[in-house]
């Protein structure tokens, strides 16, 4: 197996395993990310997701070059791609829990389009992020071109990709697209108070928010405040709701149920 999971108190770590080749992802790798998503979201313990790569050169080289995509053209690779994005994970709108990617080296290609699919990115210092699929006379089609845009400034995200070149993580987040970036030595106390964070909230309050921050970034304000998402609605009918209230109230900590 290529990809290590490991789910524990409602958390689920996602590790690419394939550390000798830059946690590139070839076929067997992707197969086996969605079928991960898959489970994930069948599970309702579970509350949050790291997706990280192993060792501490790369979080993802992206596609792996040696394995049989290198074979398909362009236009069939385009024809054939997941619709839901570069591991199943760019543009993933089923798996409702916040995702977070743990970057703790290279992002490039398709390992930057799975960072542009998480919900919060945390990096090491030393990781580095891009888009270079232009140097190898390709496009960056699972979500690169069309999400880079909307997440960083327009002229930053063209930049990227008309060059190839790599960027910093300090500049990455002077752009906004990361949440926090420490030492390495850091990294994983940083995700850890990242995920003490988001489990001390409601888990279908963070659905909902999750949700709208999804499904309505391209509409107008005043759509979005009266979209009814179904997300939304149930947490405001859920039990959840008068439990925070009530523990608010009692000056105790919520005892969620996630209903």
């Amino acid at each position: 197996m290529s990809v290590d999971l490991d789910i524990t108190g409602g958390v689920a770590r996602v590790t690419i395993n394939r550390p000798e080749r830059m946690n590139a992802v070839d076929l067997a790798t992707s197969a086996q990310l969605e079928a991960i998503w898959q489970q994930l979201e069948s599970d309702p313990s579970v509350r949050c997701v790291v997706l990280s790569g192993a060792g501490e050169k790369a979080f993802s080289a992206g596609a792996d070059m040696k394995s049989g995509d290198k074979a398909k053209s362009g236009v069939e690779y385009w024809a054939d791609g997941n619709p839901m994005g570069f591991g199943g994970i760019t543009f993933r709108d089923t798996l409702k829990v916040p995702v977070i990617a743990r970057v703790n080296g290279f992002a490039l290609g398709g390992g930057m389009e799975m960072v542009l699919g998480a919900d919060i990115v945390i990096a090491a210092e030393h990781a580095r992020f891009g888009l270079t699929e232009a140097r190898v006379g390709r496009l960056p089609l699972d979500g690169g071109m069309v999400l880079l845009q909307r997440l960083i400034p327009r002229n930053i995200a063209a930049g990227m990709m008309l060059t190839g070149c790599m960027v910093p993580a300090a500049d990455m987040a002077r752009y906004g697209l990361i949440n926090a970036v420490v030492p390495a030595a850091e990294l994983d106390a940083e995700v850890d108070r990242w995920i003490a964070d988001i489990t001390a909230c409601a888990p279908l309050s963070l659905r909902a928010i999750k949700a709208m921050i999804r499904k309505t970034a391209q509409m107008s304000a005043r759509e979005a405040a009266a979209a009814k998402l179904p997300e939304l609605v149930t947490a405001l009918q859920s039990e959840d709701q008068h439990e925070g209230v009530a523990a608010f109230n009692e000056k105790r900590a919520p005892v969620w149920k996630g209903r």
